[in-house]
């Protein structure tokens, strides 16, 4: 089976066809960094970097672009209120850059905790200025921006003539404008409500700001993703994608830049949408107080959790949905998802004692055991459904412990069947889905228990156990020093 993912552009599954295998371009839109990243910001990058992982476990040459939006995106998609980067800086009393920087190293923390990789190439909107404004100067020559007042914006009912504008979101320009015709109050140098800018001169109070052939100013965030996917990916891209709440209207006018630009694309073959996250069943917000921060979470307890969660239980709890599929957090959830994650870490303990009884082939368990290690992919292949995979692991996995506890089970399966097995458990655990051991022993308290053993046995004057222990601390670094005031313990200088 071939690895087929749905095509939000297209609304039906496609097997995948890179545009010039085996390169593949994938981009992700990032954050905008003007404050911690919450539970919502990580789902979109856990399920790349699965589908990056998988791409490259087939073969595939991938270019993975994740990028950073520090600045140009304002508090409203209809291009009013302030820049969230400068309002965050006001607030704090700081430059915008140091806000960005903060929160984007925070955000890098926080993605590799959660076992993503880093991707390839994680360009700064702001580091792109010159590609932005190239870009609006070709839309502007193309007939389908203009500029007013130092500021440009993208002609939409122009564009929509040519091209039709929605159909990412399969939204009519008739039914975006009901309920709009009369909502232009402050946005009078646009032609029409739909019309979304390019270019935002900077008013005086404004510190981010850059000189362009129009005016000082900034470039409109929905332009930057595609000024950056064209100078990383090309003219068009193999996969992009990001949260559903980014279809409309962050994609849709990427799409609507890129056609109207020399590009002439969509911009990239497939779009992708990770959908949202709720907490308790309700919508996850700020206003509601249930926002679950990482930072948080991992230390608890956070919002409405009463503990907090490791991130390979994070990120284990937001694969066993497909990525499609909304996520529901509570504790009850995240303390099942923590036991799920660590029944398939003891599973990668056992493999290392399974060993084959039998040297010779087509035993007659083979056929059961080679069927349970082909449907691990098998869910993968379909649009990543990593939900599926995940059971097809567990279904592996019980078969590992009849095979482990039932002699007679193991001799019944070929040291090859059980090796392909063992092998493609261990891949799809560690490799594709990106699961790791987390240690949970508390190394100050274990240090103590020793120590007191250790105490123990000189009290006992068991010298044997003394030189044991001893012996084993320092091969840790740590060395016991017996003192007056009772056992204490200090790092090696040697």
């Amino acid at each position: 089976m071939s690895l087929s993912l749905y095509n939000t552009l297209t609304r039906k599954k496609e097997e995948f066809q890179p545009v010039h295998a085996p390169q593949v371009g994938v981009y992700l839109c990032g954050p905008t960094v003007y404050s911690e990243a919450h539970l919502g910001n990580a789902r979109g990058p856990v399920v790349f970097d699965v589908l990056t992982r998988y791409l490259r476990h087939l073969g595939y040459q991938v270019r993975y672009v994740r990028n950073i939006t520090d600045v140009g995106h304002l508090e409203s998609d209809a291009d009013t209120g302030e820049d969230k980067m400068e309002k965050a800086a006001r607030a704090a009393r700081i430059e915008p850059m140091q806000v960005a920087q903060h929160f984007a190293n925070r955000y890098r923390q926080h993605m590799l905790a959660l076992g993503c990789l880093p991707p390839d190439i994680e360009p700064q909107a702001s580091g792109h200025i010159t590609e932005q404004i190239g870009m609006i100067a070709e839309i502007i020559a193309n007939g389908f921006a203009y500029e007013v007042n130092g500021s440009v914006y993208f002609d939409v009912p122009k564009y929509d003539e040519a091209h039709r504008y929605g159909r990412l979101s399969n939204r009519g320009i008739e039914d975006q404008l009901g309920g709009t015709r009369d909502t232009l109050a402050g946005q009078d140098e646009k032609r029409s409500p739909l019309d979304f800018a390019l270019w935002k001169k900077a008013a005086p109070e404004h510190i981010m700001r850059w000189p362009s052939p129009w005016s000082e100013g900034f470039p409109g965030w929905h332009l930057e993703c595609s000024a950056m996917s064209r100078k990383y990916l090309g003219t068009l891209s193999d996969i992009h994608g990001g949260g559903l709440d980014l279809m409309f209207p962050h994609h849709e006018c990427e799409i609507a830049q890129c056609q109207a630009s020399n590009t002439g694309t969509d911009e990239s073959r497939v779009w992708m949408h990770n959908n949202m996250i709720t907490v308790n069943g309700t919508k996850m917000s700020k206003s509601l107080g249930n926002f679950v921060l990482l930072g948080d979470m991992f230390k608890g307890p956070a919002g409405p959790l009463v503990q907090g969660y490791s991130p390979m239980v994070v990120r284990f709890f937001l694969m066993q949905a497909h990525y499609r599929s909304p996520v529901d957090v509570s504790d009850d959830a995240l303390q099942a998802a923590r036991k799920g994650y660590r029944k398939l870490m003891n599973g990668l303990r056992l493999l290392d004692k399974l060993a084959p009884t039998s040297e010779g082939a087509d035993l007659p368990g083979d056929a059961d055991l080679r069927k349970l290690t082909a449907d691990l992919y098998t869910g993968l292949d379909d649009d990543l459904n990593t939900a599926r995979s995940i059971a097809s692991l567990f279904n592996l996995l019980r078969k590992f412990n009849t095979l482990a506890t039932t002699p007679a089970a193991l001799a019944d399966v070929s040291a090859a069947a059980l090796g392909e097995a063992v092998a493609a458990y261990r891949t799809l655990v560690a490799d594709i889905l990106g699961l790791q051991d987390e240690p949970r022993a508390n190394a100050e308290q274990l240090l103590a228990l020793t120590l007191s053993f250790y105490s123990e046995a000189k009290a006992e004057k068991a010298y044997d156990k003394v030189d044991v222990i001893r012996a084993a601390l320092k091969g840790q670094g740590i060395v016991i020093k017996d003192t007056k005031a009772g056992v204490e313990w200090a790092y090696s200088e040697e």
